[in-house]
């Protein structure tokens, strides 16, 4: 714990924003001061691949404060909402065991909606998910399936026919999206892991036109910091392109450089367009789902954070 700790809060804590709003600045900060651990909630961040790309915290920082679900992820993984929620319980718990005030912070709402608020049964697949296990169920027949099924997941395997392909298929892409089991998602819904009443939460908004030149300078702070040889070696895999981590933001764009299908000046200007309207999108999700997470200026947020976390010795 820093020298300059005054204690620790009696809650758990929040930070959402934009990207490059200074997020996990604040976070850092904040865990200083009150013996905190710092819980990633984005979903690009749970990559180990891509830790200049995704700008996730630096190992020197990772060391200076505790920090949990950085990089546990390979790229080749789909990384579920609700792998996501039991992950972050067991880091709750982590934290609260060690006497440290959890700290969450990131720029993905799902994560915190699902903190707060739980996930019904059996969340919507993504469309990406989905195609690619009816394809696979096309071209290699139901029998491959729920031998992979059986292997996988027993329980539904043992209540499926050989003949029922779209169960099967079912099964199988619940699983592939969630990492559980559809008779786990039947059986119960995932609760809340944090009570968002008592959670103190805070949403970063920062000025619009701030904002922007913060996007463009981070993303030229991490070309020169080698993003590129990062997002090279990450196309040497030859991995699917569906995967989440290849549509991290400047990802595609770096590989179509590669590929020479454009100069890194012309990827580089396209992956700022689309980090810039994907934080128009950000203030919107967390403006209709979550509207009730107070929203504050970066620089007025840690005297907020202090104020609301009620600090003890």
């Amino acid at each position: 714990m820093s020298e300059r700790s005054v204690g620790r809060a009696d809650k758990e804590v929040l930070i959402a924003g934009p990207t490059a709003s200074g997020k996990s600045a604040l976070a850092l900060t904040l865990a200083e001061r009150i013996g905190g651990m710092i819980v990633n909630a984005d979903s690009m961040q749970v990559y180990r691949d891509l830790r200049i790309i995704t700008a996730r915290p630096t190992p020197e920082e990772e060391a200076h404060v505790p920090h949990r679900l950085y990089g546990h992820i390979d790229a080749a993984e789909n990384y579920s909402v609700g792998r996501y929620v039991v992950d972050a319980a067991a880091a709750l718990a982590e934290a609260r065991r060690l006497g440290r005030t959890p700290i969450f912070v990131g720029g993905t709402g799902l994560y915190f909606k699902a903190l707060t608020h739980g996930l019904a049964a059996v969340p919507p697949i993504t469309p990406g998910v989905r195609a690619a296990v009816r394809a696979r169920l096309e071209a290699e027949g139901p029998a491959a399936l729920h031998d992979e099924l059986a292997r996988r997941d027993p329980v539904m395997a043992a209540r499926l026919e050989l003949a029922d392909r779209a169960r099967i298929a079912r099964a199988l892409e619940v699983l592939e999206a969630t990492g559980r089991s559809l008779a786990e998602w039947q059986r119960v819904g995932m609760a809340p892991v944090l009570d968002r009443v008592r959670a103190v939460t805070i949403f970063l908004s920062p000025n619009r036109d701030e904002l922007r030149r913060r996007i463009d300078v981070r993303f030229d702070a991490m070309l020169a910091s080698g993003a590129l040889t990062e997002v090279k070696a990450l196309a040497a895999r030859g991995l699917d392109a569906r995967l989440p981590a290849l549509k991290a933001h400047g990802v595609p764009w770096l590989i179509r450089h590669l590929t020479g299908e454009m100069t890194l000046a012309d990827a580089a200007a396209a992956a700022k367009k689309d980090t810039r309207h994907y934080t128009k999108r950000q203030f919107t999700w967390f403006r209709h789902q979550l509207g009730d997470w107070p929203a504050v200026a970066p620089d007025a947020a840690l005297a907020s954070l202090l104020r609301r976390c009620r600090v003890v010795p």
